[in-house]
């Protein structure tokens, strides 16, 4: 089965993806940007197309969409089974384009990554329509949450596969946790709202003199994140170690007791994942896909929109830290490992077959 991935190629989430389909298809890629270095041992230079645009996935994607004659052109020379865009409303669209107007013979299995399904469609009339068009075209589509799989649904979405992004491996039970260690990394951007990672932070080390925030990644927020930390309440605590490679964040994970990430909007996140992975005792926002993730007060904490917590709501969690931690890894172990989802996905491909060769 031949199957051209298309995405972002410098996006560690999609070169994961193609770790997890190499050994099972023939695997070509197309990317809006570049590639990761390690697509290259993956996918042959021969098998990849790098537009060398520069995206941007809230819309306004012109650049992108002016590539399509050349998309269209190295698609009908790979004469693919399937394609599989991943973010739906950019190269989703892309992908729908080449298809429906450009006489690509393939299937369309589509992947959702969250903004595209939970915030675009919402933004006007012409986005919905759009997203509603492209996930009509998708043969299959997959989804990182029930709660996003549902919206997909609703907009029009035929078959929809349910399985988060998850990790790789299950990495081995940290040998120290420190316990007033806590850390955050998702993008210093308004979305994810680093601003609240502070205050809650803030609001839990008014009682607890020894806490400590780690906050990695970057953004456009980081010089006011960085001013707010050292205000009074702050100054100390928190360290800005910017953006990690893989090995230095799981060093974090593995030290850290706690994890915040309070996004106004999200699916189910790689990053929580991986710190549930590691025994970390997530600190989330009261969105629908992490209520499937955590139980308020037994395994993280929930916080209300507006609320801030304290020492003494962490303290039933942090009395058998350890215990709720290794129930964390034991759940991603058995539900969020991402070679067994993709080998499950690539067999209903198979199921469904392709449309491409002759």
């Amino acid at each position: 089965m031949r199957l051209v991935l298309i995405g972002d190629g410098e996006s560690p989430h999609l070169l994961k993806w193609a770790r997890a389909l190499a050994p099972r298809v023939e695997l070509w890629a197309l990317s809006s940007r570049g590639f990761d270095a390690g697509f290259d041992a993956l996918v042959p230079p021969e098998r990849r197309l790098a537009l060398g645009t520069t995206p941007r996935f809230e819309g306004g994607n012109a650049g992108l969409l002016r590539a399509l004659p050349t998309v269209v052109r190295w698609l009908k020379a790979v004469q693919p089974d399937w394609l599989a865009p991943h973010y739906l409303t950019s190269h989703g669209t892309l992908a729908w384009l080449a298809v429906r107007f450009g006489g690509v013979k393939a299937r369309i299995a589509g992947s959702a990554w969250g903004s595209d399904i939970l915030l675009t469609p919402q933004k006007n009339a012409g986005m919905r329509w759009l997203t509603r068009r492209v996930l009509r075209a998708c043969a299959l589509t997959t989804s990182d949450s029930r709660h996003m799989a549902e919206r997909m649904r609703a907009l029009g979405a035929r078959e929809v596969m349910t399985f988060p992004f998850g990790l790789e491996t299950l990495p081995p039970w940290p040998e120290h946790k420190d316990d007033a260690l806590f850390f955050a990394n998702r993008a210093l951007e308004s979305l994810y709202r680093p601003g609240r990672v502070l205050d809650a932070f803030a609001a839990i080390a008014r009682d607890w003199p020894e806490a400590r925030l780690v906050v990695a990644h970057d953004g456009t927020l980081r010089p006011a994140l960085e001013a707010r930390a050292a205000q009074p309440d702050l100054a100390g605590k928190v360290r800005f170690v910017g953006r990690l490679d893989a090995a230095t964040q799981a060093g974090w994970y593995a030290q850290a007791r706690w994890y915040l990430s309070l996004p106004a909007s999200d699916s189910v996140s790689v990053s929580v994942l991986e710190a549930m992975g590691h025994g970390c005792i997530p600190i989330l926002s009261d969105l629908p896909a992490n209520r499937e993730l955590v139980d308020d007060g037994h395994n993280g904490l929930i916080l209300a929109e507006g609320e801030l917590p304290s020492r003494s709501r962490l303290a039933p969690l942090a009395a058998h830290a350890d215990a709720v931690g290794a129930g964390l890894q034991e759940w991603v172990g058995l539900h969020a490992l991402f070679p067994a989802s993709v080998q499950a996905y690539v067999q209903r491909l198979e199921q469904l077959g392709g449309a491409g060769r002759a």
